[in-house]
């Protein structure tokens, strides 16, 4: 029996591209990765009725749909300041470390800024392999049962088959005897009876 289709889905710069495929190792084939998307935590099964229906459509084929609208990909992009007009910035803006009169200002007070910490990345996502390995041996299970029943039910149906072919023969059986008992009585109590009118006729 072929595989059930399941969809996956792993982000494609600012789209998600979704495929409907039997197997994690034929949808990162339709991604054309080599590298296994699933055990990173960046791809993952899609169960959402509205998302795998237009994938399940057309197995084998990724589709891709855009994450958010154009405004909030562009919010999303990190603020880089362009080196050209930091520069210029620079020489435009007065030097403020001299005074009015000539002499230095004191930088007594300021501080500079203390750079930020790179932020900690998130845990990587739950490998689901347990879960669709122990669905799989579910599936396994159910086809066993029910192809037990079916071979049951043949069993069952063969021993009806016996069943009524011996009580045919047994009924026909003890039809044969008691209709040789019904004679062998007949004849018995016509005998009896002659038997008695001897007796009879000897006491005479």
């Amino acid at each position: 029996m072929p595989r059930a289709l399941k969809v996956f889905r792993t982000p494609i710069g600012f789209h998600d591209a979704y495929v409907a495929a039997p197997t994690k190792k034929a949808a990162l084939e339709a991604w054309g990765s080599t590298h296994d998307l699933f055990a990173r935590g960046i791809a993952e099964i899609v169960t959402d009725p509205a998302l795998t229906e237009e994938p399940l459509a057309s197995p084998g084929k990724v589709i891709k749909r855009s994450r958010g609208t154009t405004a909030e990909q562009i919010a999303a992009l990190p603020a880089v300041e362009r080196p050209d007009r930091a520069r210029s910035a620079d020489e435009d803006e007065p030097d403020r470390s001299v005074s009015a009169k000539g002499k230095p200002k004191s930088s007594k007070g300021k501080t500079s800024p203390k750079p930020k910490a790179n932020p900690k990345p998130p845990p990587p996502r739950p490998s689901p392999d347990a879960l669709e390995a122990a669905e799989a041996e579910l599936e396994t299970a159910k086809r066993r049962h029910e192809e037990d029943d079916r071979a049951l039910a043949r069993e069952q149906a063969a021993l009806d088959r016996q069943r009524r072919d011996l009580e045919r023969t047994q009924a026909a059986e003890r039809a044969k005897l008691q209709a040789a008992v019904d004679r062998a009585d007949t004849a018995y109590a016509a005998a009896l009876k002659r038997w008695r009118a001897a007796r009879s006729g000897d006491g005479d």
